[in-house]
């Protein structure tokens, strides 16, 4: 089966997207692609929706996988029967997700669109950001504005997921420089610590036999206490937080930062 296609719905048409950003260049992506989404990444995101207690979604619920890339949550959560969008503001990483749905045999509706501007009111059950793909904007504001889209698109009742590494667990860790490799393609990447913990610049360099790539992140470093305060900035009032994908808790031993925040339910009037 062939997945669905939206090239622009909701408050976000694809003309409207904010292009101005590092991760608006489709060269960053297509030179590090092998080392972003690899097999061994679709695997591990295969088991998370599987195995992962933060997945527990209600049967056929509408989720977003928002910031989805080439659909490596897409794919096993639509597997698992959800109603399953895609929203990504690159398009050859959305045309690798459709492609990637047609082998799996599933379908999901994707929607090439900025995740500053995306909002479909009460539109899901359930939105999913995964592997570090928010802080990307430059703006501190913008940033808790993608919570507040988040929080207009859920239903009354809607859970949102949020995983990225915590500047908690960043400086924990005493490695600033490191080396892996990837079908014989190696990837050297330096991170960088700025303005106060608050940011940080990621560059990688990668090389392909005689062929040599460079590129170049930054994003905003958030702790527990930050993305509290950004989900209650944006609605959320029933926030958590894990330390990893078995729902282990936010401690000293935390691999992740996994924020898990719920729409209240609107009882006035009862």
């Amino acid at each position: 089966m062939s997945a669905e296609h939206d090239t622009g719905t909701g408050t976000a048409a694809a003309d409207a997207a904010d292009t101005s950003g590092w991760y608006a260049d489709q060269t960053f992506w297509d030179d590090f692609h092998p080392h972003i989404f690899s097999a061994e990444r679709a695997a591990e995101a295969a088991r998370i929706v599987e195995q992962s207690p933060l997945f527990r979604f209600p049967s056929g619920a509408r989720v977003l996988d928002l910031c989805c890339g080439p659909g490596l949550f897409t794919v096993p959560l639509a597997r698992a029967g959800h109603a399953v969008t895609g929203v990504d503001l690159s398009a050859p990483l959305l045309g690798r997700a459709r492609a990637r749905c047609q082998d799996a045999g599933v379908k999901a509706r994707f929607v090439e669109a900025d995740m500053l501007r995306f909002a479909e009111p009460e539109a899901f059950d359930a939105i999913v950001n995964m592997f570090t793909s928010f802080g990307y904007l430059d703006r501190h504001e913008d940033n808790v504005q993608v919570l507040r889209n988040a929080h207009t698109s859920l239903a009354p009742g809607g859970t949102l997921l949020v995983d990225v590494v915590g500047k908690e667990i960043l400086a924990r860790l005493d490695e600033r420089v490191s080396c892996s490799e990837q079908d014989g393609k190696l990837l050297f990447q330096r991170d960088t610590v700025l303005d106060d913990w608050s940011r940080l610049r990621s560059d990688w360099y990668s090389v392909d036999g005689s062929h040599a790539a460079r590129g170049s992140m930054t994003l905003h470093l958030y702790g527990a206490t930050d993305l509290r305060a950004m989900l209650a900035a944006a609605g959320f009032t029933d926030v958590r937080f894990h330390g990893d994908y078995a729902g282990g808790p936010y401690d000293h031993r935390a691999e992740r930062l996994i924020a898990v925040a719920t729409k209240g339910v609107d009882v006035r009037g009862h």
